[in-house]
């Protein structure tokens, strides 16, 4: 009981610089599924890879020039550099193709809900790669967000097998996306720039071949909304979000856990989904689906509380178990 109440072997991080990143990524996470969903289902635009490429692009763009004009500062390539990100442009490119071709295939409040598997696929990896253990109280929290998923999912009156493959292939491309972040940002050899600008670059040029060979870039050529005003300007907020969401992906897990930022999300999705019933016209209401989003909701916000209270910092070994692991070795 006492391993339990000792604090993590991690340096102790201010709580404000905590919360306003956990702010700052769930603002940005928000706006972009928004902004997404308007381009790729209300203009019909027909390309989520292409999509995914122009938020490459622009990430790239702001950090190479922010490097030039000494506003920040990441290691130059060299030859290790890809040994040191792998496998994480991979998953980058994943997530965010995944991402992308989900949000056009559910409706909101579903898509949101499918979203919360992402928590429990964290809360393993974390265990499984980062070697972290967490309190009986946030393991129950995490699976009370589960459990209300699964009543919701239950009940879909829209159901699509499509959408919801595409959700959870998401969900394991995100889950891995943030443990392995936190991984190859903790020895700072590259830094937190230098993870999102490498991951950006290794993977824009093979997408770019992908979305040319599959035909993908000849229909992004004949939409007819480029002349679109207002699509053009949805589609720009898209690629600068893109960029943003990325960078305070990164920043919320530098200063909180994994778990912590993956559940920042799930919050943020449930009160989309909340606007999903309101707006948009694709929700189909059900008494068991409705019921699910709140449990859903109390699971975050329980989740939340133990996070304040602190009991969301993952526990490593404890005295004991160190001597026998240096026993063993």
């Amino acid at each position: 009981m006492k391993a339990e109440e000792e604090p993590a072997s991690a340096p102790a991080v201010a709580p404000l610089p905590k919360l306003l990143s956990a702010l700052f990524y769930g603002a940005c996470s928000f706006l972009i599924v928004l902004v997404n969903k308007s381009v790729l289902t209300t203009y019909r635009f027909p390309s989520p890879l292409f999509l995914g490429i122009g938020q490459m692009m622009t990430t790239i763009l702001i950090l190479y020039t922010s490097k030039l004009n000494k506003i920040i500062n990441f290691p130059n390539f060299d030859k290790s550099i890809p040994k040191k990100l792998f496998p994480l442009p991979l998953i980058y490119v994943g997530n965010h193709i995944s991402g992308l071709s989900s949000t056009s295939k559910l409706s909101l409040p579903m898509f949101t809900v499918l979203r919360k598997f992402t928590i429990p696929l964290t809360l393993l990896l974390e265990v499984i790669i980062l070697g972290k253990r967490y309190s009986l109280s946030v393991i129950l929290s995490v699976f009370a967000i589960i459990f209300g998923a699964f009543i919701a999912a239950g009940s879909d009156l829209a159901f699509s097998l499509g959408g919801y493959a595409s959700v959870l292939l998401n969900d394991i491309f995100t889950a891995a996306n943030g443990v392995y972040t936190k991984q190859k940002i903790d020895p700072k050899e590259l830094g937190k720039y230098g993870v999102i600008f490498y991951n950006a670059c290794f993977m824009v040029i093979p997408t770019i071949l992908v979305s040319f060979f599959t035909g993908d870039l000849q229909q992004v050529t004949d939409f007819k909304q480029w002349t679109n005003v207002l699509f053009i300007c949805q589609f720009l907020l898209s690629c600068i979000l893109g960029f943003l969401l990325m960078y305070s992906t990164v920043l919320c897990s530098h200063y909180n856990s994994a778990l912590t930022t993956t559940v920042v999300g799930a919050i943020k999705n449930v009160s989309i989904a909340y606007i999903g019933m309101l707006v948009g016209g694709d929700y189909i209401f059900s008494m068991l689906n409705f019921i699910g989003l709140n449990i859903c909701m109390a699971g975050g916000l329980r989740y939340s509380f133990l996070t304040i209270r602190g009991q969301d910092s993952p526990k490593h070994l404890t005295d004991e178990e160190n001597v026998i692991s240096s026993a063993k070795s």
